[in-house]
């Protein structure tokens, strides 16, 4: 037993000759008490947990599996071009359900992962739901290009949000 107390002894008395060694030669803060200072330690923390939450998130993000990609966005994609040239009430009808169901798996998805551009396409594609409605109950007569107009809107605006959105504030934020 009393060797052990005179090894922890000689220890710390070792730790506390390296500190005024590491002091005298200014290679350590005199208040630090270790060789990398707290702020370090928080740094590396931070990255760590950054990196963390970021791969998590990108294992929960809907757009990471083809099947529901394809399910929540390019079947509805695909539903608006191909009712283009339908009948009015059949193309509002689709166009309406599409967007809902877009804006939907959009918000879905930011709450779910916290991609970026879901939380602007969301909302947009839901705004975008009163065109439709005000172009198929004749308020304005656009006709064939007043629609395809509309449709090339929906499509690449979503495309230039999620474009302007995930390169200014990247793929995840919080």
């Amino acid at each position: 037993m009393h060797r052990l107390r005179h090894k922890a002894k000689a220890k710390a008395k070792a730790g506390r000759l390296l500190r005024v060694l590491f002091l005298r030669l200014a290679a350590v803060p005199a208040g630090s008490g270790r060789a990398l200072g707290r702020e370090w330690c928080g740094v590396l923390l931070r990255g760590v947990i950054t990196v963390s939450t970021d791969t998590d998130a990108s294992t929960r993000d809907w757009l990471r599996s083809p099947r529901t990609s394809l399910l929540a966005w390019w079947v509805p994609y695909g539903a608006i071009i191909a009712t283009l040239f339908a009948p009015v009430p059949v193309r509002a009808t689709i166009w309406t359900v599409a967007l809902v169901w877009m804006g939907v798996a959009c918000i879905l998805n930011a709450r779910r992962c916290g991609r970026t551009h879901c939380r602007y396409t969301g909302p947009y594609y839901l705004a975008m739901i009163a065109p439709v409605l005000l172009l198929a109950a004749g308020i304005g007569s656009a006709g064939f290009w007043g629609w395809l107009i509309l449709g090339v809107l929906i499509l690449a605006g979503s495309r230039g949000i999620w474009w302007a959105t995930e390169h200014a504030w990247g793929k995840f934020s919080s």
